[in-house]
């Protein structure tokens, strides 16, 4: 959501800069008159209570609008660069959580009946929490499914990265009927 509106404010912000600069273009390029210019000013410092109260109000959001801009340009961008951090004799070796999102979709990707995957990992005190959501067949046992996807995952995330893993939720979203086509003899 803060993306979006991130994105919505970034347009507006664009429209208004370049609105902008091109009547610094226009003015310093001396292609509106000098008669106009003299107008706009007059306007302004005029009896018109609406037109410095636009002015006032438009750069009071503009001059907003940049603080957010320089607030999320400097703020350390925690989601793009969450990773676990492992140390050896060697050095550092850091993971990153999309690694370790498609390691589960992998290993929970090779049982037989799961047709849709979507992943979600989190780091607790005790090992990593795995939370598969999945689309099955419905032709293999779910019981037996979900058992099959929580160890397949576990071992293959704790053999790969060396990661303890605590738990591994999966929740069967829904199944996919498959059809089965008759042969028609005529």
């Amino acid at each position: 959501m803060i993306k979006i509106m991130d994105r919505l404010l970034l347009f507006f912000y664009s429209l208004i800069v370049g609105a902008l600069s091109v009547i610094i273009l226009a003015l310093g390029a001396r292609w509106i008159p000098q008669s106009v210019t003299n107008m706009w000013v007059r306007e302004l410092y005029g009896n018109q209570v609406w037109l410095p109260a636009t002015l006032i109000a438009i750069s009071l959001i503009v001059f907003l609008i940049s603080l957010r801009f320089f607030y999320v340009s400097v703020k350390r961008g925690n989601a793009a660069s969450q990773s676990i951090d492992q140390r050896t004799e060697y050095g550092d070796i850091r993971i990153s959580m999309e690694t370790v999102e498609n390691l589960a979709l992998k290993a929970a990707g090779k049982q037989r009946g799961v047709k849709d995957l979507k992943a979600r990992i989190r780091i607790a005190d005790a090992g990593l929490e795995i939370m598969l959501r999945a689309i099955v067949d419905g032709e293999s046992s779910i019981p037996v499914l979900t058992e099959d996807i929580q160890r397949a995952v576990k071992e293959h995330v704790e053999e790969v990265t060396g990661i303890p893993v605590a738990d591994v939720t999966v929740f069967i979203a829904n199944i996919i009927q498959t059809q089965t086509f008759k042969s028609r003899v005529e």
